[in-house]
């Protein structure tokens, strides 16, 4: 028994969960995954429902990227597509200010998503006129959702599968480094990059499983708001895996590979 405790022991000092635990809280993972889903919703998700409704190749609109990011299907996609506006609506009511409002909040999100990354790897806040790294890595999130919505009825089995892994690991991997500003090396930021896409691989599981039935029963109970909350919460879990995966990244490569930061 006491080999047993100390093999266990062993292995903790080894790994050093310990040291990972801790940066999750000081970093607040939770409370800044759940400001990820909040901002996600209310400047991120207006302005990709415009640029959705704008694409005459995807029908359904942005509810089609969002079933498909879900991974919801039948009744469930049905419920969510029924309180999103038609495209065509979205389109005659969309003036030039209101995008030029709409792209002015979904910067506001990518600057959210660089302090996160900032403060995962210790580093200070940007100066204000890198906001064009914010813009363009909006405009790149945009368009890897939209290839992503593109490949599902293009690709079908292993060829989407692998599509999808290599384009998602070379976004986050990109992501963090432009974010950054180019402060942590390329390797560093592997790590987290396969840490976030595996875990977003979980995450679309777990919502096929449990957030599929779960729509249409909020929907049938609570109408529009229910549905609305589980797409809250699924939005929680993006922003846990995609600010645990850079914090795990860190971590990995400070324990186990490498020092983190470019000398």
């Amino acid at each position: 028994m006491r080999q047993w405790r100390r093999g266990l022991h062993r292995a903790w000092e080894w790994l050093r969960l310990q040291a990972l635990l801790r940066q999750g809280r000081e970093l607040e993972l939770m409370h800044r995954a759940m400001g990820f889903a909040t901002l996600a919703l209310v400047t991120l998700a207006p302005l990709l429902i415009v640029v959705a409704a704008a694409d005459p190749l995807v029908r359904g609109g942005f509810a089609s990227w969002l079933t498909d990011g879900m991974g919801l299907s039948g009744r469930s996609a049905d419920a969510l597509t029924g309180i999103i506006s038609p495209p065509r609506k979205v389109i005659g009511t969309t003036s030039v200010l209101s995008l030029v409002l709409l792209a002015v909040f979904g910067v506001s999100f990518a600057g959210s998503v660089q302090n996160g990354y900032e403060r995962v790897w210790g580093l200070a806040s940007g100066p204000w006129h890198r906001v064009w790294r914010q813009v363009t890595w909006l405009v790149a999130l945009t368009a890897y959702l939209y290839q992503e919505v593109q490949t599902r009825t293009a690709l079908h089995g292993m060829q989407r599968v692998t599509l999808s892994v290599l384009s998602a690991v070379l976004f986050f991997w990109w992501g963090q480094r432009f974010l950054l500003g180019g402060q942590v090396h390329w390797r560093a930021l592997l790590p987290g990059a396969l840490a976030t896409v595996g875990g977003l691989a979980g995450l679309r599981a777990f919502s096929s499983l449990v957030f599929t039935p779960l729509i249409v029963t909020n929907a049938l109970s609570y109408g529009a708001v229910g549905t609305v909350l589980v797409v809250e919460s699924w939005l929680i879990g993006v922003g846990f895996v995609v600010y645990g995966g850079a914090l795990f990244g860190r971590w990995f490569c400070e324990h186990h590979w490498m020092p983190s930061h470019e000398e």
